[in-house]
């Protein structure tokens, strides 16, 4: 590979150094949750165009992005940011009136992009590259406001939760060979790691009968009590769980009852079901969809189990991790690295849906001290979460696309999907869906429950029982 002059690709995004930390502040100051990013957008899109860039409009949701063409062919690398916020009132830079706090480093992201496409707009800045870079300024990563996002779905305007696999359903994505971002950690160092847990996202409605709960509690069914023995069934089942699947279960209630003397006709749940590969996720989930369907009979209740795609899990590609930790090194130096070759983390991004069809990373920069999605979350060290960080980006794009796009080319060519392209991923996962009253009550006497869809592949063939 061609030698490349780390020292003047660092410098070309020095030398905008304000213009990144005016973007990175104004961003934390006004946070917002995802598919409402609208002002984060519009922000950013005037800066962009201000470098030259013309902009590219997701259309009915929030988000853009540009292309660079070298104009020699090779690959294209897309860089992406994201700029969605969490609901957190509790943080002390919470928005006043909206509740929200960047309390993940979202903002440091699109900071860290305004640096990437500032460097990209100096002249000469693409001279020895090959191929085209797709920068993405993306909404709606955090998995959060389900009841909001399933109202946007209804209507119409989006098919998925998560904004890059929306943005790969509307074909964004589809001239897109490599793909990469840097999220802002906590972790005291540029890391890297192996990958990171899918999820499929549950809402789970548990229904009885509503009667006078201190003079005829007997004519009633309780909802609340039927889901509290759903959440200690699947709490039994966790020593079931194999270790290495990293299953997570954490259910939320969000209703249960509205005056404490009427039995709970409807109690609602919200949760995830996380691990890390797909055959773990399915089979973890029928069995936390079954331990909830048995405790809904117990007493003679009835739940809605409505699944729905999450994310899948994140899986890094090797080479293109080597390659990024190659980056960092050059830029911040080996004291200030982190390669965790084997680890895992049990979150979730719906990175993991780019990372099932394109070749993609998702390392963390440094800068941020405090909880990740805790109220003490905040950037401490802006020149590593919001310069360093767009420095490694720029660094690792000249190494994708010197020498007539070589590593690019190389990585490209040596990923291997399971799926044949986007359109089978996205068939796939539409398959995880499920929404049904999981009990039935026979006229015989038996109690009939379902608990899957037969159509997904398994580890044992049992998807629905009679009791």
């Amino acid at each position: 590979m061609t030698d490349i002059n780390v020292a003047q690709l660092k410098d070309q995004v020095t030398r905008f150094r304000d213009l990144i930390f005016e973007a990175g502040e104004h961003i934390w100051n006004n946070p917002e949750t995802g598919y409402k990013e609208w002002e984060t957008s519009a922000y950013l899109a005037d800066i962009f165009t201000e470098l030259g860039y013309e902009i590219n409009n997701f259309g009915d949701i929030p988000g853009f992005f540009v292309d660079l063409d070298t104009g020699r062919p090779g690959p294209t690398v897309a860089v992406l940011g994201e700029m969605d916020a969490l609901y957190m009132p509790e943080h002390p830079a919470a928005h006043p009136e909206r509740g929200t706090a960047h309390a993940c480093g979202h903002h440091a992201q699109c900071a860290a992009l305004v640096g990437v496409a500032a460097a990209l707009s100096v002249p000469g800045a693409l001279d020895g590259l090959s191929g085209r870079i797709r920068l993405m300024a993306v909404p709606a990563e955090e998995l959060i406001e389900l009841e909001y996002r399933e109202g946007l779905r209804k209507k119409g305007i989006i098919r998925y939760y998560g904004g890059k696999v929306e943005l790969m359903h509307r074909g964004y994505f589809d001239s897109v060979d490599i793909a990469f971002m840097i999220h802002t950690g906590v972790f005291g160092k540029f890391t890297v790691r192996k990958g990171s847990n899918g999820c499929i996202v549950k809402n789970i409605l548990y229904k009885g009968t509503a009667a006078h709960a201190g003079g005829s509690p007997n004519m009633g069914v309780n909802a609340l009590y039927a889901a509290t023995l759903g959440i200690q069934a699947v709490n039994a089942l966790r020593e079931t769980f194999i270790d290495s699947d990293h299953v997570r279960f954490h259910p939320i209630v969000t209703r249960a009852g509205g005056a404490v003397n009427i039995i709970p006709a409807e109690a609602k749940l919200e949760s995830y079901l996380r691990a890390s590969s797909m055959p773990a996720m399915m089979q973890a989930n029928r069995n936390v969809n079954l331990a909830l369907a048995a405790s809904a009979a117990a007493i003679g209740a009835n739940v809605e189990i409505s699944d729905s795609p999450g994310y899948s899990p994140l899986n890094n590609d090797p080479t293109l991790n080597d390659l990024a930790f190659r980056a960092m090194e050059a830029v911040v130096g080996p004291d200030h690295l982190l390669y965790d070759v084997e680890g895992w983390s049990t979150g979730s991004t719906d990175m993991g849906d780019v990372s099932a069809v394109i070749p993609s990373i998702h390392p963390y920069s440094s800068g941020a001290v405090g909880k990740a999605h805790g109220s003490d979350y905040a950037i401490a060290d802006p020149e590593r979460a919001y310069v360093n960080s767009a420095q490694v980006q720029v660094v690792l794009l000249n190494m994708l696309l010197r020498d007539g796009a070589a590593m690019g080319k190389a990585i490209k060519a040596g990923f291997k999907s399971p799926y044949a392209d986007i359109r089978a991923y996205l068939d796939y996962i539409d398959t995880m869906k499920f929404d049904k009253e999981a009990v039935t009550y026979c006229e015989d006497g038996s109690v009939r429950l379902e608990f899957a869809n037969l159509n997904l592949p398994r580890r044992r063939q049992i998807d629905s029982i009679n009791v």
